[in-house]
């Protein structure tokens, strides 16, 4: 197949490397010029995906992938498959910002005229309309009453006829995305059932190459579905999330270690409770059950979930007032942390946010530190560096591996400690003398 990828972010790039892998030709589209150039010198833009230099560096050497600032060409080239994962940006309340996604549709659509223009046809060299996927997660309905409209005014076609709309969110992980594309099944809903069935033919092709298949792609029946199931995936685990911070604080007020309770109740095949921890981060799952509310407004569950997970900053920030005698204020505290997940750099939604503004309202004076990070770009997010002065008490808000090893002495002056993400050696913390507290374990301990 000719597949075009529009988008060469942490999900776009490797997703265009992977079908390239598989015996695709491919076209990588991005607006950034730096980012293009990168790929087609077979260097991967930025690091921490596994497998992504090794498959970059190969395709690009046998001409299977290329990248272009030019959608518009790339789609009026000829594609069968045409995938768009351009971030839907949003707001700080998790609303989205649609025109880096209406721009890629829109270039979309262009390339299509124009491919109908010269050639009589948008088919690309399978003989058949192409499949025009949004792989973005997106509120529910969005594909049909936003993208196709989208793609046929852009174009002049009509969705059905002369190519297919469907929706096939992505299902994988940072760090591991092309094991994840291996491993989980694959989800198309389309506009109608031929164009569904075609496009899912296609991903069939994307994802197992001429070999026999081995990853199963399913037709959900509907653009929507395949829209809602994404949300209720991610919905699912911050709900999860929540239970899991409410029964640590349940735990921290009667003096039962948290961790011991969820691993009993997992202990029998009904139970997954998820663990908890001092803020929920990252582009997904506190931004996807604002989208599912947005459908659902009546939902009470999402929105209950989410005020459980926001809050939870402001009680690490309480834990930590009670450890030192007199409070907070007029305090210097650390965070440790300023990535949303550990040895990864993305501050999306990063409990350090709301860790910063419940130490500054406790009269604190808030500090800094990520070995991810130089000064300045803390500084560039609203972040005060910690200049490696004595600090009165820290807080763990990230899981790097560097914090493993984490000593004492690498935090001078800190007479108390919160271990938001249970990763130091808690025994070695308080054999030097410092209060430490870990969310739901450690009420009974001091």
């Amino acid at each position: 197949m000719r597949v075009v990828v529009v988008a060469l972010g942490k999900i776009g790039l490797p997703l265009a490397a992977f079908a390239a892998s598989h015996g695709h030709e491919v076209v990588g589209c991005d607006i950034d010029q730096r980012v293009v150039d990168q790929v087609n010198a077979g260097e991967e833009p930025f690091p921490g995906e596994g497998g992504l230099a090794e498959a970059l560096a190969r395709t690009i050497a046998s001409g299977a992938l290329r990248a272009t600032t030019d959608t518009v060409a790339a789609v009026a080239a000829g594609a069968d498959l045409i995938l768009a994962v351009p971030p839907l940006v949003v707001d700080a309340d998790a609303r989205p910002e649609w025109r880096a996604l209406d721009a890629a549709v829109e270039a979309i659509g262009r390339g299509l005229a124009r491919a109908a223009a010269e050639r009589g046809s948008a088919a690309g060299p399978d003989g058949a309309p192409p499949s025009v996927v949004v792989e973005t997660t997106l509120p529910v309905g969005s594909t049909r009453s936003r993208v196709a409209p989208l793609l046929e005014r852009a174009s002049g076609l009509r969705e059905g006829s002369d190519f297919h709309a469907a929706h096939s969110p992505e299902r994988v992980y940072s760090g591991r995305i092309f094991q994840d594309l291996e491993t989980y099944p694959k989800l198309v809903g389309g506009l109608d059932a031929t164009g569904e069935a075609r496009t899912a033919a296609r991903y069939r092709r994307l994802l197992n190459g001429s070999g026999a298949p081995t990853v199963e792609v399913r037709e959900l029946g509907g653009a929507e579905a395949a829209e809602l199931t994404k949300l209720a995936e991610t919905t699912y685990r911050d709900l999860n999330i929540a239970f899991a911070n409410e029964l640590a604080q349940h735990a921290d007020r009667i003096g039962v270690d948290v961790q011991g309770v969820i691993d009993a109740a997992n202990s029998q095949p009904f139970s997954h409770i998820h663990r908890p921890g001092v803020a929920v981060g990252g582009h997904c799952i506190p931004v996807y059950p604002r989208f599912y509310l947005e459908g659902d407004p009546a939902a009470t569950l999402p929105a209950a979930a989410r005020a459980v997970n926001e809050a939870m900053p402001g009680y690490a920030v309480g834990l930590l007032g009670g450890l030192l005698d007199g409070g907070l204020a007029g305090r210097r505290v650390l965070v440790l942390g300023a990535a949303y997940r550990g040895d990864v750099k993305e501050t999306a939604f990063s409990g350090v946010f709301g860790l910063r503004d419940a130490l500054v309202a406790a009269g604190a004076t808030a500090l800094v530190a990520d070995p991810l990070y130089a000064d300045d770009e803390l500084r560039a997010l609203g972040l005060e560096p910690w200049d490696g002065a004595p600090v009165d008490g820290a807080i763990v808000q990230a899981d790097h591996a560097a914090y493993r090893d984490l000593a004492p002495d690498d935090v001078p002056g800190a007479r108390a400690v919160v271990d938001g993400r249970g990763v130091l050696d808690a025994d070695r913390w308080r054999a030097a003398g410092v209060a430490l507290r870990r969310i739901g374990r450690d009420a009974t301990r001091g």
